[in-house]
């Protein structure tokens, strides 16, 4: 399996899943999308969805044999560009992730319209957009909580923007995962992505289900592949 972090996040929200995987048997790898920017001082243009999609399409061509992505968030906008034509990519797993169709961006699925220019970085606190605790429980007294707060990095307003060429949904098995306590943004809109999939579960937790709950995660996964 692949596994694909969302905004701001970095492959390192997968390391509890991974673990499950593991003794179930399965073998997993990640990636860290450069538009989840760690140096700030980076000169323009910042890295967007294309950059993104390129990393994972990397990712996917070195793994030999068929591969599942699972894409979370944000991911699923550039999983959708860079899976597709991908031999080896047998499902598509978008976990309270975006599905976008050709010429769709991120934000555009809320009807947020594009900026004048794209440069620039938005942090992960934004109370126009999410707020962290969405992202995980909600309570930032959970210990746990605040340490994967603190590791959030600002996500580039290409990211946030760019638009999808291609939509592999359409053409590779696909299914859908909602958190029954998810309350970020994502939530919005997450029953109308699901209905672009072939499939749609249920799994208990928040924004980040296999963060929380990363024992059931991996059954279901394990169910889906």
């Amino acid at each position: 399996m692949l596994l694909v972090h969302g905004g701001h996040h970095g492959a390192w929200v997968w390391e509890k899943l991974q673990k499950e995987l593991a003794e179930q048997g399965w073998a997993s790898a990640t990636v860290d999308l450069p538009s989840a920017v760690r140096d700030t001082s980076a000169p323009e243009p910042l890295p967007g969805v294309h950059d993104d999609a390129l990393v994972i399409r990397d990712a996917i061509d070195a793994i030999h044999g068929p591969v599942v992505v699972v894409a979370h968030s944000y991911a699923g906008v550039p999983v959708t560009e860079a899976t597709a034509g991908a031999a080896n990519v047998t499902h598509l797993v978008y976990v309270a992730a975006y599905v976008p169709d050709i010429g769709e961006s991120m934000f555009g699925a809320h009807g947020i319209p594009t900026p004048p220019t794209l440069a620039g970085l938005r942090p992960a606190e934004n109370p126009d957009l999410n707020l962290p605790g969405a992202f995980y429980d909600g309570d930032l007294n959970n210990p746990d909580t605040a340490a994967a707060i603190a590791r959030l990095v600002p996500q580039t307003v290409r990211g946030d923007f760019e638009t999808v060429t291609r939509a592999a949904w359409h053409t590779i098995p696909s299914s859908y995962v909602i958190p029954e306590n998810d309350i970020s943004i994502t939530a919005t809109v997450a029953e109308r992505m699901a209905a672009r999939t072939g499939a749609v579960h249920r799994v208990p937790g928040h924004h980040a289900p296999f963060y929380s709950n990363p024992k059931e995660f991996a059954a279901l996964l394990t169910r889906i592949a």
